[in-house]
């Protein structure tokens, strides 16, 4: 039985659109958060199929806890570690798998979490509480160097520099711990920010996706998926960044023998193919007007769709 489902999942029905719930078969939620797309693929998937989810977010394995359907399975794992997290319980090939990258709704709106500057709550920003050290930790340590190359590179924040020399001089007087307290020491430091954007919006983004490895974790979880897809097995990959957008757009064109290097991304591994191991399904995918005023959140989000060829395929292209 499914549970109900409050959250409001971004680009629902063109996801799981992409993914032919209907064919049945195996299909991986890699990115679980509280199961929105989980919950529409298992109702439009026939008796036979299966579907498994994974997330490495504490509160997500509460609300999968919810889905008690004899098709679905939970795995505690982070979604680039996702094929050997299959591996575990005896999948090796799959026919579809749907990566919904960034944080959450849930996961900004609960201030424990640390993700958001609009509430007090502590400096935390891990998706996965139990490892590796927190926003606060990090920043009580980090150099003027480093932080200024994080809200650079990650934020894409021009002002990151200004802003770096801020949170150090600020930490030399107390550590900095909460959010709000993060967020004033932005402020403060940027003084023009154009109309409806907070100044600290970039800088919090840079140092979620520094804590949480989430573009390394993306290049893994695409590298995972290729060997794990079937033969017209599909990829849907959502993203909700320029950066993470980016990172799929190369990595699926390489794929598919079509992508010149992308300077930009230099630090990332690049990939070479030979011979195309996918093709692209359509264009990029944004949504649409009606579920950006429903709900703002999801007008930065794109979905990008690729199917993996046969190797006679492959050769004949």
């Amino acid at each position: 039985m499914l549970a109900p489902e409050t959250h409001i999942s971004v680009l629902l029905r063109e996801a799981c659109d992409a993914l032919s719930p209907e064919r049945g078969g195996t299909l991986v939620d890699g990115t679980f958060g509280r199961g929105g797309h989980s919950r529409e693929l298992l109702r439009r998937m026939p008796a036979s199929a299966r579907l498994i989810a994974i997330d490495r977010d504490a509160a997500a394995a509460v609300a999968a806890r919810g889905i008690t359907d004899e098709r679905f399975g939970f795995i505690a794992a982070h979604f680039g570690d996702m094929g050997s997290a299959l591996a575990s319980v005896g999948v090796t090939q799959v026919d579809g798998i749907l990566l919904d990258i960034g944080v959450s709704s849930p996961q900004l709106d609960d201030a424990s979490r640390g993700f958001s500057f609009m509430r007090d709550g502590p400096l935390d920003m891990r998706m996965d509480q139990l490892r590796g050290p927190t926003a606060a930790d990090w920043i009580a340590t980090a150099s003027h160097n480093d932080l200024t190359e994080v809200i650079r590179d990650y934020g894409e924040e021009r002002f990151a520099s200004r802003i770096a020399a801020a949170i150090v001089e600020a930490r030399e007087r107390q550590p900095i711990e909460r959010t709000l307290q993060l967020a004033q020491i932005v402020e403060k430091a940027v003084s023009t920010r154009w109309t409806g954007q907070h100044p600290a919006t970039k800088t919090f983004q840079a140092i979620r996706i520094h804590i949480n490895r989430e573009l390394e974790e993306l290049r893994m979880a695409l590298s995972a998926a290729l060997p794990l897809l079937a033969p017209s097995g599909r990829l849907a990959v959502i993203t909700f960044h320029s950066l993470e957008d980016r990172i799929v757009k190369l990595w699926m064109r390489e794929q598919a023998g079509r992508a010149p290097e992308d300077p930009r991304l230099r630090h990332l591994p690049q990939v070479n193919v030979a011979q195309p191991k996918i093709r692209l399904v359509g264009r990029d995918i944004a949504p649409s007007e009606a579920e950006v005023r429903s709900n703002p959140r999801s007008r930065s989000a794109r979905l990008r769709v690729a199917e993996k060829l046969a190797a006679n395929e492959g050769h004949a292209l």
